[in-house]
């Protein structure tokens, strides 16, 4: 089963969802920040991070560049950004960096479930395609 990241400097949110996501069978680990999410990025694979943008309370920096560090260094990783302050500017700002997904914040957690879903089986076509080889012509 996929592994998923969840990044939120709520713990009751962070903590809810991890559950939830457990409830559904992927394998799921909690960060409250971007320093605790890059130790758990050094230690193993995410097939999905869904994280909080505003994880200090006076900016969305922190949560960009993680969206950036992410893309960067894990390109397979698909990027799922939740935030209650989204403007179409910031949701811009997000994709560029890498974002897969932008949601607003509250999301009912079937709906963030539905995301993951999608952007997972998305990957899994596209790497099906590139591991089938090409006809002959």
């Amino acid at each position: 089963m996929p592994r998923i990241l969840i990044v939120d400097n709520e713990e009751a949110v962070g903590c809810s969802m991890s559950e939830y996501f457990r409830l559904l069978g992927y394998q799921v680990d909690y960060a409250r920040d971007r320093l605790e999410a890059e130790d758990h990025l050094a230690k193993r694979d995410y097939s999905v991070i869904i994280e909080d943008l505003w994880l200090s309370t006076n900016t969305n920096r922190e949560g960009l560049d993680i969206v950036e560090f992410v893309h960067e260094q894990y390109p397979n990783t698909q990027i799922i950004v939740l935030t209650a302050r989204g403007s179409a500017e910031v949701e811009k700002e997000a994709s560029r960096r890498g974002a897969s997904a932008f949601l607003a914040k509250p999301k009912p957690l079937p709906e963030i479930a539905q995301v993951v879903s999608g952007l997972l089986n998305v990957r899994d076509a596209l790497n099906q395609q590139m591991l089938k080889p090409e006809e002959p012509a």
